[in-house]
């Protein structure tokens, strides 16, 4: 499953020979890439410009605005991680397991996508369009309501006990995720969302 955006080819991204959007993509690539950087505080398009070597009026050509540009990013994220949760509804059987995997897959995205982990946590969304956060926010009530449907599946199993709050237990594993992934950014990308996973993981499904 791809969890990263697909790199353009060589012969593909040559001049006279790109592909019908592969300068989109390389934008957000690039973007992508930026905010990888821990020491960024906020990606400028003049900035993105330079590192594409291209003209910010080259840019607008392919985005109406940088909004657009981070919409892309969250339109791969969103399109990324509701796929795998559906994957790992549809093949794991046991609720309990499908929570686990879920919140294991959350973090790895994380560990892959470094860029990706400043746009989920809102840090390169500070001062942007607010309908951006609203999306990201839309994005977090989603994830919740999966996670609360798969304690429900554990429930319905007898993996849970019947008077399991899941609505609460599901908030909770937002925030473990959502806490876990801004560690991640502030410390630089060091410290690793994965750390001690099986143990957390343990507490929030029993």
């Amino acid at each position: 499953m791809q969890t990263r955006p697909p790199e353009a080819s060589e012969s593909e991204a040559g001049r006279g020979r790109r592909r019908p959007g592969a300068r989109k993509l390389q934008i957000l690539q690039t973007l992508a890439a930026m905010l990888e950087d821990p020491r960024a505080e906020k990606v400028t398009t003049a900035a993105l410009a330079a590192r594409l070597e291209v003209s910010e009026a080259a840019l607008y050509r392919h985005f109406a605005s940088k909004a657009q540009m981070f919409e892309g990013l969250i339109e791969f994220i969103e399109t990324t991680i509701f796929s795998l949760i559906n994957d790992i509804a549809a093949k794991e059987a046991s609720g309990r397991q499908q929570v686990s995997q879920i919140i294991r897959m959350l973090l790895d995205f994380s560990q892959t996508n470094r860029g990706m982990t400043r746009v989920l946590i809102g840090d390169a969304l500070v001062n942007e369009n607010e309908r951006l956060q609203d999306r990201m926010n839309q994005f977090f009530d989603r994830v919740e309501a999966s996670l609360k449907q798969s304690l429900r599946v554990a429930v319905t199993q007898s993996e849970l006990p019947a008077d399991f709050d899941t609505n609460a237990r599901a908030a909770m594993g937002v925030a473990y995720v959502v806490g876990r992934w801004h560690r991640y950014s502030k410390s630089g990308f060091r410290r690793l969302p994965s750390e001690a996973l099986d143990l957390h993981i343990a507490a929030l499904v029993s």
